[in-house]
């Protein structure tokens, strides 16, 4: 992909330039600040340690770790731990980072939550995909649509990132009860330098009534070795 070897975007914090002394030290750099380790290319081994805040009890639901088992030249494979349970979750996702397959739910040809390289301010896509669960019996159709707002930096525990801020709205309805829709509202800050998100909000509506509302912010991340 050619993000991979996109170099990091300019600091986007513009601000007035302060002139100091010649004698006098230069200002410190602020006391969070923590360098930026860079993983343009997802290699074995790399992992993202995510904290997920439910917004409608205000408690962190989990702590959860994803880590690349395998890179593939059109997937990734990433296995996703829950800090204090015993499972694990395979996932698969495509070079793009739109989720593929989780074991229970097939996603046909991506969920759409991805990104589009070269990453842009203005530029959008469309989505549409089949959400299938053969075990159950689901089908469910999704349709929407993300765009690039724009460029943010966004400190977490983890440091200071410069991303670019993706917004996607996207509807699903079963194939057997077109009664039943879901609408869903993500924002997802992509960091490059890290070639992952390090900030997404997840906001779920069944027929208007809210159901799921959470925060994921990046609190660890690196690679082996």
């Amino acid at each position: 992909m050619s993000r991979y070897a996109a170099a990091m975007i300019a600091c986007l914090l513009a601000g007035n330039t302060v002139a100091w002394a010649a004698n006098d030290p230069p200002p410190a750099a602020a006391a969070d600040t923590k360098p930026v380790m860079a993983m343009e290319q997802p290699l074995q081994g790399d992992f993202w340690t995510y904290e997920v805040r439910d917004e409608i009890s205000g408690k962190v639901s989990s702590i959860r770790t994803h880590m690349v088992t395998e890179v593939a030249p059109s997937e990734i494979s990433i296995r996703t731990t829950i800090e204090g349970k015993d499972t694990e979750i395979l996932s698969v996702y495509d070079r793009s980072w739109n989720l593929k397959d989780n074991g229970e739910w097939k996603y046909q040809p991506g969920d759409g939550s991805g990104i589009h390289s070269p990453l842009k301010t203005g530029d959008s896509w469309n989505i549409s995909a089949d959400d299938v669960n053969t075990s159950k019996g689901f089908i469910w159709k999704r349709s929407g649509r993300s765009r690039v707002v724009g460029q943010e930096a966004i400190t977490t525990r983890a440091g200071t990132f410069e991303t670019y801020r993706i917004e996607t709205a996207l509807s699903r309805r079963p194939t057997n009860d077109r009664s039943r829709k879901q609408d869903i509202t993500i924002v997802t800050w992509y960091a490059p330098a890290i070639d992952h998100w390090v900030k997404k909000t997840f906001v779920s509506r069944e027929n208007g009534h809210l159901r799921i509302n959470n925060v994921l912010e990046v609190v660890a991340y690196g690679r082996k070795g």
